[in-house]
């Protein structure tokens, strides 16, 4: 279907047109045409009952108001790179949510995917293809990922918008499967996912999702390195707490890996069921409530904790107002790392002291300090990739002119989006050689087979060396915890998944 022009003068003109066809009738055809028009902008569509503002945008569009400085960064450069045959990738992800916290996620998200392009076209030596981007938004939860990924497979087939990947895929939901494997399998096109952590949705020698690179540990990498950092907890000293709502492969994973961790526990896993959309509370705090008597009575010195980040802050604000006067390890999933932009855990913070009070650790997907001047690490990232990423991020930030807007490093969601947007310029680049000005679609999925060893990619996240089926070998894990005196995720150490760092070459073994 073709959109609709949109803007005040033209549906001024659409007005006044059929007021003079049609008298006194025209105001109520427009009410009854126009203000039903499903269009927000050209490639963008209002669907479902929220009326969410759907779709695909060059930057031109921006479908929330904390989005709009960056967009026009974004739409500035795409503006730039016109005409001179550049690549495509499209960011997909969700961008709006009344959830705060959510919001400024998708914002540093797109912030990152950002710094990735102004970096390929600007200090990347000239090399060919520009990189162009466009900002694809699927809706809350990828509810509407069908149309926009008709969208996407379009642009990919077409010669002058030559869209070669789709990046980002940042929330590990049943839809989220769906839409990997329609671009990958069902369109061939290759998508690199950021923060996207589920065990179900890789491949493997299924190879259920051609095409598909992965740049983050998944969740049982993140439990092999919590396990080798926390190697002298106690399973019988511990509990689990977990979340088993259907259809969210996050807290499936999750809740394996932590039952795994607690193998030989006394106490069976405490369990509740968020409600459907889970930046939504409901009424678990009553729940949490009922659960912190019996965490209490029990032996439990560590609590894995298989939730999203609201239930979260749900259970850390009952299991802080306890009457038992014990200290508390609570580990959990990289999702956590939205409690530090979470307002309402402002208040909280106190809780999270020694004595008696409560220490939150989590495996990070990236952290500043991971690889900052103190790091001393020898292998597995890179202390140049971080500079330049932060570098990037001051130039994007003057004192005056326009800025991308706030932005920050510490939660690693801007570290993350920006090494899956530099994953896939990378593969794009790679086979751009010789003769070929711009890789075929087969061309760029092949490359993520030849993304390791000398050819890995320096991320700001550390090392990225994909195995055979895509996924990322041995990355390094920032194990953080939340720090009440900066209010900020404090980085602890590295823990690896392979209960050691890479060698010098990223090598991966032949039983890996």
């Amino acid at each position: 279907m073709k959109l609709l022009p949109d803007g005040p003068l033209y549906k001024a003109l659409v007005i006044a047109a059929l007021a003079v066809a049609l008298g006194t009738g025209g105001y109520f055809v427009y009410t009854g045409v126009i203000r039903d028009d499903p269009s927000c902008a050209t490639g963008v569509e209002r669907r479902g009952p929220r009326q969410e503002c759907t779709g695909i945008t060059d930057g031109a569009y921006s479908f929330a108001k904390t989005l709009a400085p960056v967009f026009g960064r974004i739409k500035a450069e795409n503006d730039a790179v016109a005409g001179k045959n550049p690549a495509t990738i499209a960011l997909m992800i969700p961008m709006t949510s009344d959830n705060a916290a959510e919001q400024r996620e998708f914002v540093e998200q797109v912030q990152g995917a950002y710094l990735a392009q102004y970096r390929a076209n600007h200090r990347a030596n000239g090399k060919q293809p520009p990189i162009r981007l466009l900002l694809a938004n699927p809706g809350r939860n990828y509810a509407y990922w069908r149309p926009v990924a008709d969208a996407l497979a379009k642009a990919a087939a077409s010669e002058k918008e030559n869209l070669r990947a789709v990046a980002g895929i940042n929330i590990s939901l049943k839809e989220t499967a769906e839409t990997v494997r329609y671009l990958t399998r069902d369109k061939g096109i290759p998508v690199v996912a950021g923060p996207m952590t589920a065990d179900d949705i890789k491949n493997g020698a299924d190879n259920a999702y051609p095409g598909l690179a992965r740049i983050a540990p998944s969740n049982t990498d993140q439990a092999k390195a919590l396990g080798s950092y926390g190697a002298d907890i106690k399973p019988a000293e511990t509990m689990v707490v977990e979340d088993i709502r259907e259809g969210d492969n996050y807290l499936t994973t999750l809740r394996e890996t932590f039952e795994k961790l607690a193998t030989g526990a006394p106490n069976a896993p405490e369990t509740f069921r968020s409600p459907q959309d889970f930046t939504e509370e409901g009424n678990l705090a009553n729940d949490f409530h009922q659960m912190v008597p019996d965490i209490c009575s029990s032996n439990a010195k560590t609590v894995y904790f298989a939730g999203r980040p609201v239930q979260l802050r749900q259970f850390l604000v009952e299991l802080g107002n306890r009457n038992c006067d014990k200290h508390y390890t609570v580990i959990t999933g990289s999702h956590a790392s939205t409690l530090t932009v979470d307002e309402k855990f402002a208040d909280q913070w106190t809780a999270l002291t020694n004595g008696a009070g409560i220490t939150v650790r989590y495996a990070a997907l990236a952290h500043p300090d991971a690889w900052g001047e103190g790091s001393t690490e020898a292998t597995g990232g890179s202390k140049a990739a971080l500079r330049e990423l932060a570098s990037l991020l001051h130039d994007a930030q003057p004192a005056s002119g326009p800025s991308i807007g706030p932005a920050s490093l510490s939660d690693g969601r801007v570290m993350i989006t920006y090494d899956s947007v530099t994953t896939a310029v990378a593969g794009i680049r790679n086979d751009t050689v010789g003769a070929v000005k711009m890789p075929g679609l087969t061309d760029v999925r092949d490359s993520w087979l030849r993304l390791h060893g000398t050819n890995r990619v320096d991320g700001a996240s550390g090392w990225i060396c994909l195995d055979q089926y895509g996924n990322p070998h041995n990355k390094a894990v920032p194990i953080v915890h939340l720090d009440p005196a900066t209010k900020t995720a404090a980085f602890d150490r590295i823990a690896w998944p392979a209960g050691h760092a890479p060698d010098g070459n990223c090598s991966i073994s032949s039983g890996s």
